[in-house]
């Protein structure tokens, strides 16, 4: 009575229902399937895969430690798993549900469509706060919460592997291919955060031992935040570790310190409600592309749809941003950083979206492509609907067009961030680091920068793109029927929480002014 248990990107073995559903019926068969149509997509890259392959690895320790190992096999998933369910006799197969892109569901329509074609079960079951065919928004808070207020599950105790499975050389397990088998050609990051279960854990133990303690303050800084934030959402994305296990340790945490003096506290209590608030948007952005997977490729405001203009993959100005080369330096080292770590703090994130739809007037799903295989972290369905809501597509968020001089005059006041990615600029004066082009060219031989020679000149006047974004901007809203459009998406998609979270309905009276929109240190 072999059942196997089928792991995409839930690469644990704590709290994992699938897998203790499937033990409690006898001999499990462990499966991860590498799929190359997938790999070969747009938005993925050697970071993604790199971050994946170490937490497959580290649950192959785990299964083998529990008494099964585990099926490494490459190719399309259901032919893979029609096979050795005629190999081994599986009665059912058990997974958790995936909110991904459109090859990952239509993989998963065909790997139903073989279970009901040979007789047996695919079972799946929720493993985030996010419910399929939600029929009422208004509910999804108190689903969330119930999901989310549930105990995470236990590793099960010890199981057994089917028998006749060693020595089987259509059920043995492959080699993890490296990234060059896969197609996947060295990106610009030598060292991609690790996306196992032992980094999450070390991660969430240290920021709630006290890496924490700058959180709300250092979370904007593109420098700081590396530091300060959790850092968990790579292991989130892998499945290493689950929001829910994630959020009960930090309720954990919380109780424990709220029971001492605040000068005894290794972090603030409101570092951890802010972290418990991001992982709560986790779920929110996800159920979006859950409940519209079109998100993916259709503007969700219908008047934005219609007047979107593709950008060839080849366009020059989207090279340009995506490489960290448009002449304004702050963009520049934010692109440059992310190209070589993986990972940028939320409210740059934001601001490279920003300028990329508004100031460059890119199309939002070019650049978001970019974005998605520049990011270890990837996960569609938070990738995606922020990369609309950034670029205006939404209808019920404000638009915010970010001036990036002043992000860098902000958030990087003394230069060392500019100057560390964009070492052409490091002999720059202080005051014209973020605007070089005031430098005449005496002052450009003084910092041995010539513009258009060793740094490139502005691809655009910010101020100019910005006020040009906002006419266009304008024009899309004054578009018959765009209030009623706009209602149908909050009713849809939009946040019933009752503080200001960046959405509200178009009836609904402006949030006060002092309010900050949590989507803006969306930081994990």
């Amino acid at each position: 009575m072999t059942r196997i248990v089928w792991f995409k990107r839930d690469l644990r073995t704590t709290d994992h229902r699938p897998l203790l559903a499937a033990v409690e019926h006898g001999p499990v068969l462990p499966v991860y399937i590498v799929e190359p149509a997938y790999w070969a997509a747009p938005e993925t890259s050697r970071r993604q895969w790199v971050a994946i392959r170490g937490a497959v690895e580290e649950l192959a320790e785990s299964l083998r430690r529990l008494g099964a190992p585990l099926v490494v096999r490459v190719g399309e998933p259901a032919e893979i798993l029609r096979t050795l369910q005629r190999r081994h006799g599986v009665v059912a197969i058990h997974a958790h549900e995936e909110t991904g892109n459109v090859l990952t569901y239509r993989r998963d329509r065909a790997v139903h469509a073989m279970c009901q074609e040979i007789g047996i079960p695919f079972h799946e079951v929720r493993q985030f706060g996010v419910f399929r065919r939600l029929q009422d928004r208004d509910q999804w808070a108190r689903l969330h919460r119930a999901h989310m207020s549930a105990t995470p599950l236990p590793e099960p105790a010890a199981f057994v592997a089917p028998p006749g499975l060693a020595g089987d050389p259509l059920s043995t397990s492959e080699a993890l291919p490296s990234p060059e088998a896969l197609g996947l050609a060295f990106d610009g990051c030598d060292a991609p955060q690790p996306g196992t279960r032992r980094e999450a854990l070390r991660l969430l133990d240290s920021f709630l031992a006290g890496r924490g303690a700058r959180y709300r303050r250092a979370m904007s800084s593109p420098l700081d935040g590396a530091d300060a934030c959790s850092r968990l959402s790579v292991a989130l994305s892998t499945g290493a570790l689950s929001v829910r296990e994630a959020l009960h340790r930090c309720f954990a945490e919380r109780r424990r310190l709220a029971a001492l003096p605040p000068a005894e506290r290794a972090v603030p209590l409101t570092a951890i409600d802010s972290l418990v608030s991001r992982l709560h948007w986790h779920c929110h952005f996800i159920q979006k592309l859950e409940s519209e997977p079109a998100l993916e490729w259709r503007s969700q405001h219908a008047a934005h749809e219609a007047r979107r203009k593709p950008t060839p993959a080849d366009d020059p100005v989207l090279e340009a941003w995506a490489t960290g080369r448009t002449g304004l330096p702050f963009l520049d080292a934010c692109m440059r950083s992310l190209i070589a770590t993986g990972w940028l703090n939320f409210r740059m994130r934001a601001m490279v979206q920003a300028v990329a739809s508004y100031h460059l007037a890119l199309d939002w799903q070019a650049s978001g492509t970019r974005l998605a295989r520049l990011f270890t972290d990837y996960e569609p369905g938070i990738h995606w609907p922020q990369v609309q809501m950034q670029s205006g597509q939404t209808g019920i968020n404000t638009p915010r067009i970010y001036n990036p001089v002043k992000q860098g005059l902000d958030q990087d006041p003394d230069g060392a961030f500019t100057r560390r990615w964009v070492p052409e600029l490091a002999r720059v004066p202080l005051a014209l680091l973020q605007e070089p082009w005031r430098m005449d060219a005496d002052a450009q031989r003084r910092a041995g920068c010539m513009l258009g020679v060793d740094y490139p000149l502005r691809i655009v006047d910010h101020e100019v793109a910005a006020r040009e974004a906002r006419e266009r901007l304008t024009e899309t809203r004054k578009t018959a029927g765009y209030r009623s459009e706009a209602t149908r998406v909050y009713v849809r998609h939009g946040s019933r929480a009752r503080q200001d979270r960046g959405e509200r309905s178009p009836a609904a009276k402006p949030a006060p002014a002092r309010r900050k929109a949590d989507q803006l240190t969306f930081d994990l």
